[in-house]
């Protein structure tokens, strides 16, 4: 199908509450940590008609290809005090906590992913020295596969859905057994709002460097979305101050269960499978506790196909951004967004508007990119710039 573009007819623009500074003084301590880029991108401002084009660039991540290890990192860490009653003794790197931890082991971290979520989490237990057992959907690449297995993770291929690994997941909490999950189910929801809390250190970030580099705040944010946890970080952070940019969520037009459940008014299913190569938003349910938070602060859905996606990543490498086929999908929604009769008015005056463009992953599949781009990853994003 083409692009699908509804205005979010459930909008009220509540206000939700921050989250607390914690979030990012966690992240700071741990190793290699450092804010990704915001990319100014002139000739995509140019080709969409806009005023300016920022790119928050999260290709690289601690050493990981996706923005997820921050999400996957302060979860695992408030599973882990939920796990023993409280906070570990104080700690100034990822070698003292881990040390603090060593009677607990063996320990599992697990989680269901279709990719980035998963390897994420086994980083993380493979810095605190746990074992990690990672669950993905049947039709998984070889080659995500392969890098979550490099985190030393067990990797079991589930005969279904993502949804079906979720499931499955779920069954495996125990008390040598961490499930550190990015969605909810009834009777665990605390893990992935934690999930959620950690996300919103990329959009502290992007204050931050446009702050000091005298940028203006953008007029439109937009955002890809599976189970909705990173959009969930976005209405939080952007619908607790005073500057309230237009939220777009950009899913897949055969997982757009956020898209369906906001013009049914309700939690609605896609039904797999979902094909489409934007795998890390292959997703058919919102995650319950994300919902509301979507429905409330998102004022726009776009959903979009396989073959904008990919032409959004060879935009972006002529860009100087490598971005992968789920990384992409942000550009592809507002390219759909502005062509649609309705949704070009989500912008009073694009010609002076700033657009910001969440890019959520580098190649985490290098061959699939670079059948997609016509050139290595290892090509592109050489003389990639902060924004000034």
């Amino acid at each position: 199908m083409s692009a699908l573009v509804n205005r979010n007819p459930l909008f009220d623009g509540r206000n939700w509450p921050a989250v607390p500074p914690e979030v990012m003084a966690f992240h700071r301590r741990l190793p290699a940590y450092a804010p990704t880029l915001v990319v100014d991108a002139p000739r995509l401002a140019d080709s969409l008609g806009v005023g300016r084009v920022l790119v928050k660039a999260e290709t690289q991540r601690m050493g990981l290809p996706s923005f997820k290890i921050l999400g996957a990192s302060w979860a695992s860490y408030r599973a882990i005090c939920e796990h023993i009653g409280g906070e570990p003794p104080p700690w100034a790197n990822i070698n003292e906590l881990a040390a603090s931890l060593a009677q607990l082991r063996p320990m599992t971290l697990a989680a269901a992913t279709d990719g980035n979520h998963g390897r994420a989490v086994a980083f993380m237990a493979r810095l605190l020295g746990f074992d990690a057992h990672i669950l993905v959907p049947d039709g998984t690449s070889e080659a995500r596969i392969a890098a979550i297995e490099g985190e030393s993770a067990a990797v079991t291929v589930v005969d279904g859905t993502y949804d079906d690994a979720i499931e499955q997941s779920a069954e495996m909490a125990g008390d040598r057994c961490l499930v550190v999950s990015d969605t909810s189910w009834p009777g665990y929801e605390t893990i992935p709002a934690n999930v959620a809390e950690g996300y919103t250190t990329i959009f502290a970030e992007v204050d931050d460097a446009l702050a000091a580099n005298g940028i203006a705040p953008p007029d439109l944010v937009a955002v890809p979305v599976g189970v909705g946890a990173f959009m969930a970080a976005a209405v939080t952070h952007f619908r607790s101050g005073a500057h309230r940019p237009v939220l777009v969520s950009v899913e897949p037009d055969d997982a757009n269960c956020v898209q369906l459940s906001t013009i049914n008014g309700e939690i609605t299913e896609t039904p797999g499978p979902h094909r489409s190569i934007m795998v890390g938003l292959n997703c058919g349910v919102p995650s319950p506790l994300a919902w509301p938070m979507m429905a409330s602060g998102v004022d726009w859905c776009v959903s979009v196909n396989s073959d904008a996606a990919g032409a959004a990543m060879g935009d972006l490498a002529d860009a100087q951004v490598v971005a992968g086929e789920t990384g992409s999908a942000s550009l592809a929604g507002v390219r759909a967004l502005l062509a649609d009769e309705e949704g070009s008015a989500a912008l009073e005056d694009p010609a002076s508007a700033t657009v910001l463009i969440m890019v959520t992953e580098g190649a985490t599949d290098p061959a699939n990119y670079e059948r997609f781009v016509g050139r290595p990853h290892t090509q592109v994003g050489r003389v990639l710039t902060a924004a000034r």
